[in-house]
């Protein structure tokens, strides 16, 4: 037998391991296929509607785009235009010569980085075939005009959904990578791939649910959220953690931190060299964090204003009897930071000046433009959901999770469809997505209000817009000094949009932009030395952010030490380090606690 037949043989599946597959398969797929003709058995028949508002949208714009054939004549003949020119480059680099492409991905798009995609003469065309008809879809439906702005943005939004699940690299046979390992391994690739789909629709109980992470590699308290520390307060909403000292001295200022309560709190604490909790206690704060509780349909009567008073303010009477000290520095991310707003103008109006400085992680006070969050915002859409919220209590996280994927979706969806059915890999263990896979519910009352006074009224910027606990909101009356950090490509805050929040405050304003997104951009400790960030020399806040960016200057390294040198300045007198174990507060439990480790 010559080598070559040697080396094949060799790499041939094991036929055992072959049929143990093919058995786990068909078991699951009976299973499965058993488990939905009961379900909707017991269901009866469903009436398929339109809950979101996609196929209106769709119909007025196709009845807007009809209307106008001569533009859509345009569109079509654009479209061919550029596919002839295609095959003219296809040919001429078919015969050897140079020829410059047609359409060219973004550099920032991660699905055509193999070099098969630029240098196989098949796949660049199949490439070039795609990102040519995406483009003519995209800018024909972007032109249709008459359209209301949220029907533009939703046809906008699903149109590019639409675009993103047809790519190429979405599908065995178009996708270089995976047509390799197709042929590599006898098409085990592909086997392996449907037996994880199979387990990704069981674990979704007949849903699919997209594994991004191997989560069993993973433990709270053990290799994430590891910060030492104890729980010293509780109650219905919140668990309150002070975390250990690192220094002989500490800041006499008590730091509280507001996470958001759309996700959990870790992302602050998720390793040692990342964890901003870690670094400002080396820092020298004596750092308070809530820890939200992750609710259930008794929690469902629960309110925007149960955050604020059995959190925020829980926090501080709770901070301020652990160290007695009536002067504490708040820190808040996303919705934290919403709340924080909200908050700050109800101790306005009852003289309540316990909070000294104010600092909001990417966090929108004015919503009138909340990027493309919008799209998932009108009346048939949160009616619809306050029916399903109305049946256990609560909005479920998953339903979260799945938005907030939507925004990034070749990142978040297509990337993992690749990875773990058509390359049949198991999802890599990321502590980053583990956090992201971890989601929480939302109260019903809570979110109603929430979306329907935030996102759908904008009622915060307006003096008196809404009521917490019969207490008028009027942000304007906020006088404390007030830190925002905001990151250049945010998909959930966009800075512009968090700008114009901070701008309409009257209190003293330090506007920072940092690098990269809504996470990464936040969590980017110093010695990453990463991304950077952008800051106006300007003692006022100009009307508009295009007006801040033009007058800001771009720095290297990190927020993170610009923000510590602000709040610094409003006091540096120190005192002995405070353990959390030796405070008036009985220590109920470690840290994490145990709030955090409930998961869906």
């Amino acid at each position: 037998m010559s080598t070559i037949q040697e080396q094949a043989v060799s790499e041939m599946p094991n036929p055992e391991e072959i049929a143990q597959t093919y058995a786990e398969v068909a078991r699951r797929a009976s299973s499965l296929i058993n488990e939905h003709v009961q379900r909707q058995f017991k269901k009866g028949i469903e009436v398929p509607t339109d809950e979101l508002g996609i196929a209106h949208a769709f119909m007025d714009m196709m009845a807007r785009l009809l209307s106008n054939p001569y533009k859509l004549a345009q569109s079509q003949m654009g479209l061919v235009w550029d596919y002839f020119t295609l095959w003219q480059q296809s040919m001429l680099r078919f015969a050897g010569m140079q020829a410059a492409p047609v359409a060219e991905p973004a550099r920032s798009d991660k699905r055509f980085r193999d070099d098969a995609w630029q240098e196989t003469f098949t796949f660049d065309f199949i490439k070039q075939s795609y990102l040519i008809l995406a483009r003519n879809i995209h800018d024909t439906v972007n032109s249709v005009e008459g359209l209301d702005a949220q029907t533009a943005k939703k046809v906008d939004f699903y149109t590019r959904q639409y675009i993103d699940a047809f790519a190429p690299s979405n599908f065995a046979l178009t996708n270089p990578e995976v047509f390799r390992e197709t042929v590599r391994s006898n098409g085990q690739n592909l086997l392996r791939g449907l037996n994880n789909l199979l387990r990704d629709i069981e674990e979704g109980h007949g849903n699919l649910k997209v594994k991004m992470v191997d989560t069993s590699a993973f433990e709270l308290g053990k290799n994430v959220a590891v910060s030492p520390g104890k729980v010293v307060f509780q109650n219905d909403m919140m668990q309150l953690l002070q975390y250990a000292p690192s220094t002989e001295k500490v800041l006499k200022r008590p730091l509280l931190i507001v996470p958001p309560w759309i996700n959990k709190f870790y992302i602050l604490d998720l390793r040692e060299k990342n964890s901003f909790v870690r670094w400002a206690t080396a820092q020298g704060h004596t750092v308070f964090l809530v820890s939200w509780v992750n609710p259930g349909e008794k929690l469902a009567d629960k309110t925007f204003g149960s955050y604020m008073e059995e959190g925020i303010l829980a926090a501080l009477g709770a901070i301020e009897k652990q160290t007695g000290e009536e002067q504490i520095d708040v820190a808040a991310y996303c919705i934290g930071g919403t709340l924080l707003a909200t908050t700050l103008a109800y101790m306005a109006a009852k003289k309540d000046n316990r909070i000294a400085t104010a600092t909001f992680f990417t966090s929108l006070i004015d919503f009138s433009e909340p990027g493309e969050l919008g799209v998932f915002i009108d009346e048939g859409q949160i009616s619809s959901l306050e029916k399903k919220m109305a049946e256990h209590g609560y909005f479920e996280g998953s339903e979260m999770a799945n938005t907030f994927n939507m925004l990034k979706a070749n990142d978040l969806i297509w990337s993992f469809v690749v990875n773990n059915y058509l390359m049949g890999k198991d999802p890599f263990p990321f502590d980053l997505l583990y956090w992201n896979s971890d989601s929480t519910r939302l109260p019903a009352k809570m979110h109603s209000f929430y979306l329907r006074n935030m996102y759908m009224k904008n009622k915060l910027i307006e003096p008196g817009g809404i009521e917490i606990n019969g207490v008028p909101i009027d942000i304007t009356k906020i006088k404390v000094p007030c830190y925002f950090v905001s990151t250049k490509e945010d998909h959930i805050a966009p800075w512009k949009s968090t700008y114009k929040g901070a701008a309409r405050l009257t209190a003293p304003v330090r506007f920072t932009l940092g690098g990269s997104g809504h996470i990464a951009g936040v969590v980017n400790p110093p010695d990453a030395r990463k991304y950077g960030y952008w800051q106006s020399s300007s003692a006022k806040m100009p009307k508009t952010a295009d007006e801040w960016f033009a007058s800001a200057e771009q720095f290297e390294g990190s927020w993170w030490t610009d923000w510590q040198a602000w709040i610094t300045s409003f006091g540096k007198e120190e005192v002995p380090a405070r353990d959390p174990a030796k405070g008036k507060l009985k220590a109920l439990e470690d840290a994490p606690g145990s709030y955090v480790k409930f998961r869906l």
